[in-house]
């Protein structure tokens, strides 16, 4: 079990697998020959998550969730496997750890008085300003 949160945790060995294969960038004769990346693939949708989590989970994602609730972390940041595959479930942790952290709560505020005051003064001054622009009436009609 893999531990997210004191209240959350994740059956690491049936929700988590591994894929590794070459990874594109710097390693000399060796970029071409070991598969040093890894492809991190998380079930969404079978884990043990609250559904909460799992909702919040999907909109972090973005475009790393699959329509099949599937995550995909790549992790290549370094030039061993062995330090790829601790990366990438770090990411995967800390995707989780805000995910399991409910959005904060967002208390509704009035506009200040002067506020409003300002914004009705300012339209007035615009609406003056206009009307000073316009060329008088002809014969008395608008």
């Amino acid at each position: 079990m893999l531990s997210i949160t004191r209240r959350l945790a994740i059956d690491d060995e049936q929700d988590i697998q591994f894929e590794f294969m070459r990874a594109s960038g710097p390693g000399g004769q060796n970029v071409n020959k070991v598969a040093s990346a890894v492809r991190l693939r998380f079930q969404v949708r079978t884990a043990l998550l609250p559904e909460e989590v799992r909702s919040r989970v999907r909109v972090l994602a973005g475009r790393r969730m699959g329509p099949d609730g599937v995550l995909t972390i790549e992790a290549r940041r370094f030039r061993t496997q062995a330090a790829n595959r601790p990366d990438a479930l770090d990411r995967l942790v800390r995707l989780l750890r805000q995910a399991a952290e409910p959005p904060p709560v967002r208390h509704q505020t009035k506009v200040p008085a002067g506020s409003r005051l300002r914004r009705l003064e300012a339209k007035r001054r615009r609406g003056r300003a206009k009307q000073g622009r316009r060329s008088p009436a002809q014969d008395g009609t608008s």
